[in-house]
């Protein structure tokens, strides 16, 4: 009967591994991000991917001075979303700003929704 049970642990066991295996490994994808580091991405409610690189800055709007950028398809955390300067690029016209961990950048470069895939709910 232990062994019974041991072997039933362990199949529970490689079931939670086989689960948590994408999990492990975008945490570690995430981590070793060189550039503002995995704990950055992870302390934010919310993910968010630019489709090419792009400039943050302080503020919603590109009067704002720069402080950073973000490398195209590199996961940035985000907090919220915000209406700020009407940016108009590849065809796309927005005037939605994503607060990042780093600063704010343009929904208009971002993957997903209008409000760069956070929720409409998601205000700053």
């Amino acid at each position: 009967m232990p062994t019974r049970t041991f072997a039933r642990a362990a199949l529970v066991g490689a079931g939670a591994l086989a689960l948590l295996g994408p999990l492990t490994a975008a945490t570690a994808v995430a981590a070793s991000d060189t550039d503002q580091g995995g704990a950055r991405i992870m302390a934010a409610p919310y993910v968010v991917v630019s489709y090419e690189t792009v400039n943050v800055r302080s503020g919603p709007a590109r009067s704002f001075d720069k402080v950073g950028s973000v490398t195209a398809n590199q996961p940035r955390g985000a907090y919220c979303w915000v209406h700020g300067e009407t940016i108009r690029d590849h065809g796309y016209t927005n005037d939605v700003w994503v607060k990042l961990v780093e600063g704010y950048v343009s929904a208009v470069y971002l993957k997903g929704n209008e409000y760069g895939d956070l929720p409409a709910s998601a205000t700053c």
